[in-house]
């Protein structure tokens, strides 16, 4: 399995927990890519937790050492897109998802993520972990 990917905040947080099969997978990727949207949720999850100060450490490490994916211009163009095409099919997701599907989009990247609701964007190609 070699490929491109943009990871989902589930799967890093199962890479936080060291599951072999996200650690696995991860050694036979060409190159992984982190929206922002995914660094803020991870950072909102730390904020909350009772370890405050170490996990917001432990996403700024990541965060370092990964290349992390901005939204711009043709990503607005690709969340529009996307969030009208499921408003039309009557099949919402939760708003940061739209964004984090519209950097996949854009990138022509391979979207890693354990929920299924991915699966109501169209063009998005998805990969379960």
């Amino acid at each position: 399995m070699n490929g491109e990917y943009l990871l989902d905040t589930n799967i890093v947080i199962a890479l936080f927990a060291n599951e072999a099969v996200i650690i696995d997978r991860l050694k036979d990727a060409d190159e992984i890519f982190i929206p922002s949207i995914v660094i803020g949720e991870l950072y909102y999850g730390a904020r909350k937790s009772s370890r405050i100060k170490e996990n917001i450490a432990r996403v700024n490490e990541f965060a370092n050492d990964n290349v992390i994916l901005n939204c711009d211009l043709e990503t607005a163009r690709s969340y529009s897109e996307a969030k009208f095409t499921l408003k039309e099919k009557g099949r919402p997701i939760p708003e940061n998802d739209i964004w984090i599907a519209a950097l996949a989009l854009q990138h022509k990247l391979t979207l890693v993520s354990r929920d299924k609701h991915f699966s109501e964007v169209d063009g998005l190609t998805i990969d379960v972990w």
